[in-house]
């Protein structure tokens, strides 16, 4: 085992972590903090689900509409920032949980708000739990997945991601009908039992440990993972690789815009804030899109917001088996042109019809899940162990900037009188300029996080 100071270093645990076969516990881990994703999906397009009927109900403009949408975006923004910081400081599974607890009474109060203030208020409050939960949630997953098929599990636990919002879609369909926008937000709030369940079944992270100088509890956490694993496969572990590469970090900030991290922040920020610009861009204005400028009654809209859902489901799978073998910076970059193309069309024939744009968004979307789970993968490979969480979480403040002003560009054109076609151009050069920006990724396919940072 290779010791630093006489204590275990990073490369003994990941080389512990990369022996594991997959078994029950990884099955476990999944569907814990994949639960978790789900709930954080689920509430996070609510809004959007019952936006067509709070501008009735409430007599909104568009600006006001406007700012309901982002009020959870801004919070999700600020969120990023802090939960990135403290998932480096005080562990991944205890900021998972506390951003749940955070996101799941939000959503209770939201659905108790008498007024479009209030409303906004409660939505900026629960974007503060989702803008943290989801980028520390990747990365502890990152964390426990083997080289070899990192991005097979990783995209795998994140297609939960795309299920829990068509999921805010399927039920919305049903409940907001014939029981009203406020029913959803009190199943918005279920996930609050999860934050107790969550550090009792699923270990802190050994990588995180070890980094934070907190050896002991990382040779436990390892222990009592290789542990369950040995009586899952009821088979004795390989001995674990020689010479895994130590990391080099002191997990200051400052170092995410230095040296060789530079162009990798870079190219991540460029990367989230398109891919974020452009699906909520589309996304959280679908459902208004069909009732107000189509005349479409409020079920039909609904069902045509769950088809593009299914398809970006759909896109995050394709992604998931394709990614090690091809690569990421490959697979990004033909999700994008994917991406350019479906919006390019759409913008080409006018938009003349509710169900034309349902087939073309849906296409959109196929490509735009796929991005975005990728990019769940691909940023926490970026960075080492003590700076991880801060990473990624960074990249989630530049998403979190796209899925702010990707609607309010969207509603400021519509309010303007803008054309249908002139949305979807605009959003199809968006997507452009992400093309480019992934021509200048590097590839991390096949190689440990170690190797990757070392």
């Amino acid at each position: 085992m290779t010791t630093v100071a006489g204590k275990p270093a990073i490369g003994s645990i990941a080389a512990r972590l990369e022996r594991l076969p997959q078994s029950r516990w990884h099955v476990k881990v999944r569907f814990l903090i994949g639960a978790v994703t789900f709930f954080e999906a689920f509430d996070q397009l609510l809004a959007a689900s019952a936006l067509p009927v709070l501008m009735k109900e409430w007599h909104l403009t568009t600006g006001q509409a406007t700012f309901a949408v982002t009020s959870a975006s801004i919070g999700m923004l600020l969120g990023a920032v802090a939960a990135g910081w403290m998932g480096d400081r005080i562990g991944r599974v205890r900021t998972v949980a506390l951003g749940v607890a955070v996101t799941a009474l939000a959503s209770l109060a939201v659905a108790f708000s008498g007024s479009i203030e209030t409303f906004s208020l409660f939505r900026f409050v629960q974007g503060l739990g989702i803008g943290g939960v989801v980028p520390v949630a990747a990365t502890y997953i990152n964390e426990i997945a083997r080289s070899d098929k990192r991005g097979r599990f990783v995209l795998l636990y994140e297609m939960i991601f795309p299920a829990g919002l068509a999921a805010a879609t399927l039920v919305a369909v049903w409940v907001v009908p014939n029981f009203g926008w406020r029913a959803m937000f009190v199943l918005g709030a279920l996930p609050v039992l999860l934050a107790a369940v969550l550090p009792r079944h699923v270990a802190e992270s050994p990588r995180w440990l070890l980094a934070r100088g907190r050896t002991q509890e990382a040779e436990e956490a390892i222990a009592r993972i290789e542990a369950e694993v040995v009586r899952a496969t009821a088979e004795p572990l390989p001995a674990p690789a020689a010479g895994a590469p130590d990391e080099v970090s002191q997990g200051r900030l400052r170092d995410l815009f230095q040296g060789r991290y530079l162009r990798r922040t870079a190219v991540l920020s460029g990367l989230w804030f398109v891919a974020y610009y452009v699906n909520h861009g589309i996304s959280v204005w679908l459902p208004s899109l069909y009732t107000k400028q189509f005349d479409l009654d409020l079920t039909t809209a609904l069902v045509f917001t769950l088809v593009s859902n299914i398809t970006g489901l759909l896109g995050t799978l394709i992604m998931a088996l394709l990614v090690d073998r091809i690569g990421r910076r490959p697979a990004l970059i033909g999700a994008l042109v994917g991406t350019v193309l479906s919006l390019g069309v759409l913008a080409l024939l006018g938009a003349t019809s509710g169900g034309q744009v349902a087939v073309f968004a849906s296409c959109t979307t196929f490509f735009l899940y796929a991005i975005n789970a990728g990019l769940y993968l691909y940023s926490p490979e970026m960075y080492p162990t003590a700076n991880r969480a801060k990473g990624a979480a960074f990249g989630g403040l530049w998403n979190r900037l796209g899925v702010i002003l990707g609607p309010m560009t969207v509603g400021a054109i519509i309010g303007a009188g803008g054309s249908l076609g002139l949305v979807f151009a605009q959003l199809a050069v968006v997507a452009a300029v992400g093309a480019a920006i992934a021509w200048f990724a590097i590839e991390t396919k096949g190689k440990t996080l170690e190797e990757l940072n070392s």
